[in-house]
């Protein structure tokens, strides 16, 4: 199992998906002590973040940039598969599914052990100035070198 090490907040690189632990708070709850579906949604805006940072593509960045961008989702589709409890031990893996000239398609999944609780096919493109951008080779071959 090949298993490359960042920074150990950051998560780490493991089989070709970035792999992102998180514990479940009480914030992330609704008044059953599930975790509530919009939660899943930072979980996973976390995981893609890390992601990026583990290439070397860095969200500060690209908005100081010659020309500012910013990543955008323009599309997620998830399935609610089980639900996360208060206090458990979570992992958001991420993995490149396509990299075309402005967008990247992920698949993304939140695990508690073995179990696979959430799935999401997520699409991202770069944008500056109110439209779409190429993404920059640079960016480009930081990404690849994940497994892009």
């Amino acid at each position: 199992m090949e298993k490359m090490r960042t920074d150990p907040t950051s998560g780490w690189m493991e089989n070709g998906a970035h792999v992102f632990p998180l514990r479940v708070y009480y914030e992330d709850t609704d008044f059953s002590g599930l975790v509530y579906h919009a939660a899943y949604l930072k979980f996973m805006e976390r995981g893609r973040s890390e992601f990026l940072r583990a290439a070397g593509v860095l969200h500060q960045e690209l908005a100081a940039g010659h020309e500012p961008v910013m990543w955008a989702v323009r599309r997620i589709a998830v399935e609610y598969l089980k639900p996360a409890h208060l206090e458990d031990s979570l992992t958001v893996r991420t993995r490149t599914v396509d990299l075309s000239g402005a967008r990247i398609r992920l698949r993304q999944e939140i695990h508690r052990g073995a179990e696979t609780l959430v799935t999401a096919d997520v699409e991202v493109c770069l944008v500056g100035k109110g439209r779409a951008r190429r993404i920059p080779e640079t960016i480009r071959e930081r990404l690849e070198k994940l497994g892009a």
